[in-house]
Formats: structure tokens, sequence, C-alpha cells
């Protein structure tokens, strides 16, 4: 295309209100030459604004597309972390979860008064803990009782709050203990009211001995780690 005619095109573009950018862009012109070409093109305040809201919608696609292609980024990172540890970890034996257990415990669990309790607000954390006391340790579910832990602001739901616990664990509901409440007024209100269900704590009756093992096993844990 001869260069004049270029020019013609590229003003005639300019009078209709397109950016010097959109039209260097679309003319595969550098932006200078086009500066030049047009600088003497008065634009009405309509075209100038209709120029400025091109630019910023068109600001704004972009980074919707960059956060887009990071979020996407994201999701697949985390994808593959998520296959390694799959990977890494395969299919848990009885021996996995007798260690998952112990640390759990070790991190949760109660290291004086001669009895064993854990006791967490996670639902799987304390699940894996029952699995791994009726599993691996052979407790019969009977020695096991539990106590919910929660604010008194949650006393009108307790009843949704100790059927979740027993459904969830399986664990029969006279097997809890009444439920504890904390007489605290939260500073501030929680989004998540009608899906929290506290904290629970897991006890097992006469299970002084059972404590001993459970402090044997963090005792082998540190001399694995070399700590006396």
């Amino acid at each position: 295309m001869a260069r004049t005619a270029s020019k013609i095109i590229a003003r005639k573009m300019r009078r209709a209100g397109n950016s010097m950018k959109g039209i260097a862009e679309k003319m595969k012109i550098s932006k200078s030459t086009i500066s030049t070409w047009c600088k003497d093109i008065e634009l009405s305040q309509k075209l100038i604004d209709k120029i400025y809201i091109s630019g910023v919608k068109k600001s704004l696609r972009g980074r919707l597309m960059g956060a887009e292609a990071n979020k996407q980024k994201k999701i697949n990172e985390v994808n593959k972390m998520f296959k390694e540890a799959e990977i890494l970890i395969n299919k848990i034996s009885d021996r996995d979860l007798l260690i998952a257990g112990a640390c759990l415990y070790w991190a949760e669990g109660a290291k004086t008064r001669g009895r064993f309790i854990f006791v967490n607000s996670d639902p799987i954390m304390i699940k894996i803990v029952y699995i791994f006391l009726i599993k691996i340790l052979k407790i019969n579910k009977k020695l096991i009782h539990s106590t919910v832990q929660i604010n008194l602001i949650h006393k009108k739901r307790i009843k949704k709050v100790m059927k979740f616990w027993s459904e969830y664990l399986n664990i029969p509901l006279k097997n809890f203990s009444n439920p504890y409440y904390v007489n605290v007024v939260p500073k501030k209100i929680y989004e998540n009211y009608d899906n929290y269900y506290g904290i629970l704590r897991l006890q097992v009756l006469k299970g002084s001995s059972l404590q001993y093992k459970m402090l044997g096993f963090i005792e082998i844990f540190r001399k694995y780690a070399g700590v006396v």
C-alpha cells in the first residue's frame, strides 16, 4: 500500500474516533508515524470520551485475561502437586495410619493426666484419629466418648451440632457427654455460623495405658530425630 494511501486511511480512522495506538496496530505502522500523520486532527469531546472508554475497557479486559491466566496457572500447579503427593503416598497402609494417628496425637493429644484425649475442630482430622483408634489400636467403640465444646451463641442449634458429629463419626448420641459451652461473646459475627460444629473432644475411657502407648510412639519419633 502506498504511503499516501496509508496516510489517508489512517486520518480517516482517526476522524472516526480510533486511538493512535489502535490505528497503528490495525495498519501495522509505528505509532509515531500515525501520530505525525494525524496530529492536526482535532476530535470532538464525544470522540475523545469514546477513545478513553474504549481504552479503559481494553485495559480491564487485559487485566481480567491476565488474572484468569494466573488463576489457571495456579490451578494447574495445585493439581500437579496433588498428583505428585498421591504418587508418593499411593495406598495408605495400616502402618501409615499408625504413624499418622500417632503424629496427630503428638500434635493435638493430651500428654498428661494419664488418659487418652484428642481435641480438634477439623472433622476429617477427628475421623482419622477415630479410625486409628478402632482399626489400628483395636479400641472398643463403647469406650470412646465424645464432648462438644462450642460457644454459647450456638446453644439453640446444639441438636444439629450433636447430630452432625454423631452421624459423621458413626458414634451413638448416648456416647456423648453434655456439651461444654464457652460463655464468651464473640467480638465479630462469623459467616460460617450455620456450618460451624465447634470443637470435639475424643476420650477413651480407662485410657491411661493407651496414653502411655502414645507417649511411647512419641518417644520413638524423638529418638529418630536425635532428640534425647
